[in-house]
């Protein structure tokens, strides 16, 4: 009698796999992502790059993350080799805002889509989309922490002056005209009153810019106004009660010089900043700098990754404003996320309960 054949289906679909692929080619390519950082030296640029590598990555897409070395010419021909290399979408964090228009127009021929990560791309029409944390309010919650521990309102009764400097970031960047306005928004009318006052006479934006918001750039500023002022933690130097930092980098820069200056925690001034670096963190901890605005580059780099997956599969990409980041072509549609102001005593409950580091990352112990 003759015997019956197994019926192997895991066989015949493997057969009908490689039938498949040698009928059809090789599995359908992954659709390549050009992402674009301003810099590897800077926590804040590795960080959100590597966060939205892996989440695209994750997701499925090929991703060519490239960083610029905080150099305009050097993204502009980055981003023209990765539109060259069939890009089909741009993720770019500009070094300068203002230098891209060129290199996008190719952009746009190809018919990529641009998305601006975190600092809004200036006059160019090649830009769909844009995501950020709400700048503006970046400024406001620096500058309301300052008005509350310096208690303003009621300094104008007591006839009160206090001493602020200003220290934001480099002019090439968009969003240091929202940090520094939305602290502004907050502080002038007590610098208008007088409760507030600058002895450097350095108010404006222009002065008050650290290029390419490097610290050695704002310490070096800040050393310099130290002596010409006489700022000191002597009895007969000039009182220095708070110092609008726009960022963590410029804020280490701004505590360096103070260090340096002969301050210790027991009369450093309020120092305000943005980001949560380790550095500051650190700083934090150990009684010198106030506060950082905590801004969560895991959701950031998630929305990126929303925005690029919406785009791809030809969807209506999730947005939250469409009327108030206007480039210079027109408003751009934006989703912005939401910041969280850290003082000290939140940096367990936000920072490491939360994941976003370890206790030995920030030198604490377990």
């Amino acid at each position: 009698m003759k015997k019956k054949r197994r019926f192997n289906a895991p066989a015949v679909l493997l057969s009908l796999c490689v039938f498949l692929q040698l009928s059809c080619g090789k599995d359908e390519k992954k659709i390549k992502i050009g992402v674009s950082m301003p810099t590897v030296l800077q926590q804040r640029w590795n960080q959100d790059g590597e966060n939205i590598k892996q989440q695209l990555e994750n997701t499925g897409y090929e991703v060519d993350l490239r960083f610029a070395e905080n150099d305009a010419s050097i993204q502009q021909n980055q981003i023209e080799d990765l539109i060259n290399s069939g890009v089909k979408i741009l993720v770019i964090t500009a070094v300068d805002s203002f230098s891209l228009t060129e290199v996008l127009k190719k952009a746009k021929a190809a018919d990529i889509p641009v998305i601006s990560y975190d600092r809004l791309i200036m006059n160019s029409d090649a830009v769909k989309y844009y995501t950020s944390f709400d700048n503006f309010k970046v400024g406001q919650t620096q500058g309301r922490y300052i008005k509350t521990k310096l208690n303003l309102p009621a300094a104008i009764d007591l006839n009160n002056t206090y001493n602020i400097e200003f220290v934001t970031g480099a002019l090439e960047d968009n969003n240091t005209n929202f940090f520094f306005g939305g602290a502004m928004h907050v502080l002038k009318p007590y610098l208008d009153s007088g409760v507030l006052a600058v002895p450097s006479g350095e108010t404006k934006i222009e002065q008050a810019a650290t290029k390419q918001w490097l610290t050695e750039n704002a310490q070096a500023r800040f050393e310099k106004i130290i002596e010409s002022v006489g700022y000191g933690p002597g009895e007969d130097d000039v009182r220095l009660h708070a110092v609008l930092c726009s960022n963590d980098t410029t804020a280490n820069g701004v505590t360096n010089a103070l260090l340096k200056a002969g301050y210790t925690k027991e009369n450093f001034p309020v120092i305000t900043g943005q980001d949560c670096d380790v550095i500051s963190v650190k700083n934090m901890t150990a009684g010198l700098q106030s506060m950082s605005v905590f801004k969560d580059t895991r959701i950031l780099a998630g929305q990126a990754a929303e925005l690029v997956n919406a785009i791809a599969k030809g969807l209506q990409p999730p947005v939250n404003d469409s009327k108030s980041y206007n480039n210079g072509t027109g408003a751009i549609p934006s989703f912005l996320c939401d910041s969280i102001l850290v003082e000290p005593s939140d940096i367990v409950s936000t920072l490491i309960n939360g994941g976003y580091y370890t206790s030995t990352d920030i030198g604490l112990k377990d």
